[in-house]
């Protein structure tokens, strides 16, 4: 065989490998992490899932979006709706968990789809300000809407069960090691994200990803060539909204309590954070940016004592919270300037100056 079919298949082998280990560290991480850290990796888990739905409508598609908290907060209290019993006083269904769920992911892609004709005929800044209207009629209603929402307070979130498995706080033992909501939420996580990153990358690389982006390069050329712009529009914003729902759904199972100020317009400006950090277009990068901004607080907080100026609120230092914003803020200043692909485009480049260097 010759050496220019050799390296190929030993880069192709060596990523396989890479995926394999990381694929084995992460079904193992249960076994050994504490609760905080698998919370922690839950919500990034969350996140990223929430992240790709963004990317594939602002990053791939060029369409801005502000709402995304809006579809979020669908998800999470529609799975409590459809799952709840009714036992504490607020409207429930008394569905199976994993039928609620199901339904809160399509409840959440109808909302998108009852927006959709909006989004289909604006762009840029006019569809930024329409979604942003959904971020306030959306805290409006949670705030007021109690039988359904549970007002200010919030309201209980039913535990999964799936399989004759309950995804609670009761102790499984497996292996000798005790597991609770997090551990088997853990899995769930993965596989939902895995699917979705699936999924996702599969979109981006046929006919739809290719009509995406030639809409978002060019829209009336892409028209011209015969792609149906507004329909495109609306599936893409149909299915970002799907992909908010189920991250909302996955947030309110590790949350274990739905509150209306956590779905605020920040969390939608954190989404477009994670999307411009990671990269714009980019499964991997929705993913890194994810990471990066949702683990980002939680580190803070889990060290606020060791770090200079950030302190416990209350304490006259700067909050966690307020200083993972800061950061990240900083973040998309320097990608932007220096980093426009996101951090995603670090990988790129170490993989185009291998191949150059092979050739």
């Amino acid at each position: 065989m010759s050496e220019a079919l050799v390296k190929p298949l030993r880069i192709v082998r060596t990523r396989t490998w890479l995926w394999g280990a990381g694929a084995v560290v992460l079904l193992a991480l249960p076994f050994y992490l504490d609760r905080f850290w698998l919370q922690a990796g839950l919500f990034a888990m969350a996140a990223a899932i929430g992240a790709i739905g963004i990317n594939l409508l602002t990053g791939a598609t060029g369409q801005l979006s502000m709402g995304h908290a809006f579809f979020l907060a669908v998800g999470a209290y529609g799975y409590c709706v459809f799952a709840a019993d009714g036992g504490d006083g607020l409207t429930g269904l008394g569905l199976p968990t994993w039928l609620a769920a199901v339904l809160a992911v399509l409840v959440a892609g109808v909302a998108g789809g009852l927006f959709s004709p909006i989004s289909g005929r604006l762009s840029g800044a006019y569809l930024g300000i329409a979604t942003l209207a959904l971020v306030f009629i959306g805290q409006h209603v949670m705030f007021n809407a109690h039988d359904l929402t549970g007002g200010a307070n919030g309201r209980d979130v039913p535990p999964l069960s799936l399989f004759g498995l309950t995804f609670d706080d009761r102790e499984l033992l497996v292996a000798a090691v005790p597991f609770g909501s997090a551990e088997k939420l853990w899995y769930a996580g993965l596989v939902l994200l895995a699917a979705g990153a699936l999924f996702a990358r599969g979109v981006l690389r046929g006919r739809p990803g290719r009509a995406m982006n030639a809409i978002r390069d060019h829209r009336i050329a892409a028209g011209v060539l015969g792609v149906p712009v507004a329909r495109h529009r609306a599936a893409v914003f149909v299915l970002s909204s799907m992909y908010a729902g189920l991250a909302g759904v996955l947030l309110a199972l590790v949350f274990q309590r739905t509150v209306p100020d956590y779905f605020g317009i920040t969390l939608s400006l954190e989404y477009l954070a994670m999307i411009v950090i990671g990269g714009l277009g980019s499964v991997s990068g929705a993913v890194a940016g994810a990471v990066f901004v949702s683990l980002l607080p939680q580190l803070l907080t889990r060290w606020s004592d060791a770090l200079p100026l950030v302190s416990v609120p209350g304490t006259g230092g700067i909050a966690p919270g307020e200083a993972s914003r800061y950061l990240y803020g900083a973040a998309v200043v320097l990608v932007v300037l220096f980093l426009p692909g996101g951090l995603v485009s670090v990988a790129a480049r170490r993989r185009t100056r291998t191949h150059t260097e092979e050739r």
